[in-house]
């Protein structure tokens, strides 16, 4: 979503989200466990070190956030003001559409692997700083 929006911006200085059909949700105030990448590799190599735990486990932040935080925390890492067009949601995804998704980390924890997540702002600001680079 991230490499999405920076895009967007950069092209025409505005993201686009989807509008919520639900009044229990502000327009992209639908929410995501966001994950960084390199929370994500942290943890699967704390997994390869424990060759004794095996099993589908949760991964996440267990805190979920609202696709505007994650673009306006993409605006921010360009040092530019957030500007955030809300669109129609297709009429397909609307009945299917999932407006609440957390991870529950607590088998995670009791396999032995704990870890602190990088806090969204601070993996948005890292991960563009390499799409500025080029090095993603």
């Amino acid at each position: 979503m991230v490499w999405h929006g920076y895009h967007q911006i950069l092209k025409e200085g505005t993201v686009r989200l989807f509008e919520s059909h639900r009044p229990d949700y502000a327009h992209g105030g639908q929410l995501r466990d966001f994950i960084y990448v390199k929370d994500v590799v942290r943890v699967m190599l704390s997994f390869a070190e424990r060759r004794e735990v095996s099993g589908l486990f949760n991964l996440g932040t267990a805190q979920a956030r609202s696709f505007r935080d994650l673009i306006e925390a993409t605006f921010a890492a360009l040092d530019q003001p957030a500007s955030i067009q809300y669109i129609p949601m297709p009429a397909d995804l609307r009945d299917r559409y999932q407006y609440f998704t957390q991870a529950s980390m607590a088998k995670t924890a009791q396999a032995g692997v704990v870890y602190t997540p990088t806090p969204l702002e601070e993996a948005v600001a890292d991960y563009v700083a390499h799409l500025r680079a080029g090095s993603v």
